[in-house]
C-alpha cells in the first residue's frame, strides 16, 4: 500500500515539474537554419523562438525604381559585409512607403546565395538581442538584424538595449551580425517644440544642443550609415506605377494609357509613395486581367 502511494506521489511530483518547466522562460534554441533565409524571432508562452519564414518576400532590387542613390549605398553596404569586409549598421529614414523595408528585403534576396540571412525583430524583442547575437555568433552566416518601422517612446527598454549592441557595451554584436533598421523618425524618438528651447548659445554664435535633444541624436548616430528617402515626385511617381505594371505583364500601351487613372488613385489617397503606386499596379492588373 505504501509503495502505490509513493508512486502516485511521485508521479504527481513529475506532473507538477513539467507544469513548472513549461511556465518558467526558457532559453532560446537554434532553428533549423536550412529552412529559410529569413527567420522571425517571437516570445510565445514564455519562450522564445526563431521562425522560419516560409514564404520570403521575392522582390528584387530590379523592381525599385526611382530611389538609385539609396539603393546603391545599401547594396554596397551589404556587399562588403557579406564578402567580410568593414560595414556599418544602418538607419533608413524618411518618407512613408519610400521602398526603405523593400529595399532590405531586396538586399537579402540579392545575397542569399553568398549566404546573407535576415532575422525580423520586433521592437518589444529588442530587450532580447543579446540573446539572439550569441545564438548566431559562431555561424558562418552573416545575419542582419531587421527591425522595421522602429521608434520609441521614452523610457522603452528596448531603446537602451539597441544602444548598448550598436556600440559601447561589452556584450556588442560579433562581427557577422549588423542591425538595418527603417523608420519614418529620423531620430527614432519623438521630438517637442519645447525641447528646441535647451540649445544653448555661446558668445561666437555657436549652437549647442541641449542633454535632452544629446541624448536622442546619440542612438541614430550609433548607426554608421544613413539612408535617407524622400517623398516622390508626380514623374517618379509615374514611374514607379510603370514599372510595377511591367512587374504585373501589363502591356506597354496599356501603362500608358492607365497614367492619368493612376494620378486620380494618388490623389484620393492623398501620397505618390511607391506603396501607393504599387497598390494602383496590383488594382489596375487584376481589373483588366484577360
Amino acid at each position: 500500500m505504501l509503495t502505490d502511494s509513493l508512486t502516485h506521489l511521485i508521479a504527481r511530483a513529475e506532473t507538477l515539474i513539467t507544469r513548472l518547466e513549461a511556465a518558467l522562460p526558457q532559453g532560446l534554441q537554434a532553428p533549423d537554419w536550412s529552412a529559410s533565409t529569413a527567420f522571425r524571432y517571437r516570445r510565445r508562452h514564455n519562450r522564445a523562438v526563431l521562425e522560419p519564414v516560409r514564404h520570403v518576400a521575392t522582390i528584387r532590387l530590379a523592381s525599385l525604381v526611382e530611389v538609385e542613390p539609396q539603393k546603391e549605398r545599401l547594396l554596397r553596404n551589404t556587399e562588403q559585409f557579406v564578402n567580410r569586409r568593414a560595414a556599418n549598421n544602418v538607419l533608413l529614414t524618411g518618407a512613408r512607403g519610400t521602398g526603405k523595408s523593400s529595399l532590405v528585403k531586396a538586399c537579402l534576396n540579392e545575397f542569399s546565395g553568398q549566404g546573407l540571412r535576415l532575422i525580423e525583430v520586433d521592437k518589444a524583442d529588442l530587450v532580447d538581442l543579446p540573446d539572439i547575437v550569441d545564438l548566431v555568433a559562431g555561424r558562418p552566416e552573416r545575419f542582419v538584424v531587421f527591425c522595421d518601422d522602429l521608434s520609441f517612446d521614452e523610457g522603452e527598454p528596448g531603446y537602451k538595449a539597441l544602444k548598448s549592441i550598436l556600440d559601447g557595451s561589452v556584450s556588442q554584436a560579433s562581427d557577422n551580425v549588423l542591425i538595418y533598421a527603417t523608420s519614418n523618425r529620423r531620430h527614432l524618438l519623438p521630438e517637442y517644440m519645447k525641447e528646441n528651447l535647451t540649445y544653448q548659445h555661446t558668445e561666437d554664435g555657436e549652437v549647442h544642443p541641449g542633454e535632452v535633444v544629446e541624448e536622442k541624436i546619440s542612438l541614430s548616430e550609433r548607426f554608421g550609415l544613413w539612408v535617407s528617402f524622400y517623398p516622390f515626385t508626380q514623374d517618379e511617381y509615374l514611374a514607379i506605377v510603370a514599372q510595377w505594371l511591367r512587374n504585373q505583364g501589363v502591356p506597354e500601351p496599356a501603362i500608358a494609357a492607365a497614367r492619368q487613372e493612376s494620378l486620380v488613385w494618388a490623389l484620393e489617397r492623398g501620397s505618390r509613395s511607391g506603396r501607393v503606386a504599387f497598390q494602383f499596379a496590383q488594382d489596375y492588373a487584376g481589373r483588366h486581367a484577360t
